[in-house]
């Protein structure tokens, strides 16, 4: 659970720090955008805007890898002590199986 909060945490950040970047044009924005105007007839606008996705999915991807690497080591402790718990219950209910003794997680 808290696993999941904090990935989509960081992608609610990583989102929100990459789409304000993009809000200023730069000098690429800006001959891209020129070119359009001047040659709107000649250009194949599907293939332009495959290559605009592309161009932005990849910034995005290694934006996200450094934001991962990170705090991955957090990730992996949340993991590590979700599953000890799931696997200490699991234990504790196959102690008991045999018993008299009653558990609400052993049911």
């Amino acid at each position: 659970m808290i696993k999941k909060l904090i990935i989509i945490n960081l992608l609610v950040i990583g989102m929100l720090f990459t789409f304000s970047k993009i809000a200023s044009a730069g000098e690429y924005e800006k001959a891209v955008l020129g070119h359009i105007v001047t040659n709107s007839s000649e250009i194949d606008k599907q293939k332009l805007l495959e290559a605009e996705i592309t161009k932005i999915g990849s910034k995005y991807a290694l934006e996200m890898v450094s934001i991962l690497q990170q705090y991955l080591p957090s990730i992996i402790d949340g993991a590590m002590a979700d599953l000890r718990l799931k696997l200490d219950e699991q234990h504790k209910c196959l102690l008991l199986k045999d018993t008299k003794i009653a558990d609400k997680q052993c049911q």
